[in-house]
């Protein structure tokens, strides 16, 4: 079936408050996506955001964000005493500081009113999430160490798990650990209820695996045999990316790199373990940076930006049979884009994953981007991602031969709507699934850009004020219509 969706993350919604949430606002969006025709809500990563509140740096692949948890939902549920909930003023972008503040005070006061009288339902949670109590160790530490990464932990012993270090630290931190629990157990409930609404409502919920995790991350702290790190559990070798569109010294990521010999030996055990999780969260999960899985580029650690990587072999078709065996329902989207070698489309044509055209990337002359009548059924084609910029913003910085070309290419004349032409393009385009961002449907400048790769400090905050969805449902209602997509045929 040719679908639709649109791509906005949860922390963008326009929630009361200072972000947005898994409240009111999230079941408005569910009916909004309905209301379009469309079938899919794609999101990005939802674990606890780290360094520079990127999603993608998240201190746990198995963990929710709790700054989304929304507190109006806990009063109502007597989760959460009467009046405890001040939502903060609605701005703009969102005020992390500010937010993780009421969050945590917030969370604590939940725990303290309502841990005993839930205590059934906690325990049953920790058995079907086994990895809860281990990350609220880890969260319960760097809480004494002052969020300090655990790379920089004074105490050598926990740093490197000794096993009566361990104990120790369970023992006493035993309280704080229960709060991190519950921060969880809240967070899922909330997730699992919204997950059932959207089914309801025929609408699938697309989530996003960052290919790496976070070096500041439980996932490393508590499994360094499966990361490239010497004895004192430093980072040999880091991720990133070459020189490329985006930045001219490539991209420095700093996570650490898989020990890919050591997953293989173990059956990539942690990799089932980890898609497992998310695919009970998700309907569809896209894998970020899926050439990776090909080749992978690593940079020395010492190395101050990317310039002086290489590319390594990566587990490619042996992990993803792997995969196929024992997840054999994983609905699968491959970001393929970067450097797209001749191994990374091998390996692509092997999994039978749809792969992604985004169509910025087409009409500017220096990328290697597929116009829109070249697309195949079995990919998902953007108008652009997360990290590219909006289309309007895109259009306004354009040079003059990518402006002719789109002119060109959509048969657009000068005062035709460049967004709505980009929008038309998707959606008429062969791609089985077109997915565009929530700005370009309303029509956002540069200013509402959510990520420029390769930037700190301005990312990840953008926040949509409330908007008519009748009208815009409309829009894309006939959208739709037009291109044989959606619930309309």
């Amino acid at each position: 079936m040719r679908q639709s969706g649109v791509l906005l993350h949860i922390t963008s919604l326009p929630s009361d408050g200072g972000i947005g949430t898994l409240g009111k606002a999230a079941y408005d969006f569910v009916d909004f996506v309905k209301d379009s025709g469309m079938t899919i809500w794609q999101m990005l990563p939802l674990g606890p955001t780290g360094y520079a509140e990127s999603p993608y740096q998240s201190s746990s692949t198995f963990a929710g964000n709790p700054l989304v948890i929304d507190f109006e939902m806990l009063e109502a549920e007597d989760l959460l005493p009467k009046g405890s909930y001040e939502p903060l003023p609605v701005l703009q972008n969102v005020d992390f500081e500010a937010v993780k503040k009421q969050n945590r005070e917030l969370i604590k006061r939940s725990f303290e009113y309502s841990y005993e009288k839930l205590g059934k339902n906690i325990r049953e949670f920790e058995k079907s999430h086994p990895w809860v109590r281990d990350y609220g160790l880890f969260r319960a530490i760097k809480s004494l160490y002052n969020e300090d990464s655990w790379m920089q932990w004074p105490d050598q012993k926990i740093r490197l798990r000794k096993p009566a270090a361990v104990r120790k630290y369970k023992k006493e931190l035993a309280d704080q650990i229960d709060l991190y629990v519950y921060e969880q157990y809240v967070f899922f409930d909330q997730w699992s209820k919204l997950h059932e609404y959207a089914k309801s409502k025929g609408v699938m919920l697309m989530g996003d695996l960052p290919i790496y995790v976070a070096e500041d991350s439980a996932d490393v702290w508590l499994n360094p045999e499966m990361f490239e790190l010497d004895e004192q559990c430093r980072p040999i070798r880091i991720a990133g990316v070459p020189p490329d569109y985006f930045s001219e010294n490539g991209q420095r990521w700093g996570n650490p790199l898989y020990a890919w010999d050591r997953h293989e030996a173990d059956g990539y055990s942690w990799w089932i373990s980890r898609l497992r999780a998310l695919g009970e969260m998700f309907d569809i999960l896209r894998i970020d940076h899926f050439i990776g899985f090909a080749n992978y580029y690593a940079i020395p650690s010492s190395e101050p930006t990317a310039l002086h990587g290489k590319y390594e072999i990566g587990p490619g078709k042996k992990l993803f049979d792997r995969i196929k065996a024992e997840l054999p329902g994983l609905k699968i989207v491959a970001e393929d884009l970067g450097v797209v070698n001749q191994t990374v489309r091998d390996l692509l044509a092997y999994c039978g994953y749809p792969g992604m055209k985004v169509l910025q990337f087409a009409f500017d002359a220096e990328i290697d981007g597929e116009l829109p009548e070249t697309h195949t059924k079995n990919c998902f084609v953007y108008t652009g991602t997360h990290d590219n910029n909006t289309t309007l913003g895109w259009w306004e910085g354009a040079a003059p031969d990518v402006r002719a070309r789109v002119r060109k290419v959509l048969q657009l004349k000068d005062g035709d709507d460049i967004v709505d032409g980009m929008l038309e393009a998707a959606f008429t385009a062969e791609a089985d699934t077109a997915v565009v961002p929530m700005q370009d449907l309303l029509n956002l400048g540069e200013e509402c850009r959510m990520n420029v790769p390769g930037t700190v400090g301005c990312n990840w905050l953008w926040r949509m004020m409330p908007v008519d969805y009748d009208k815009v449902a409309e829009k894309v209602r006939m959208l739709n219509i037009q291109s044989n997509r959606g619930k309309f045929f």
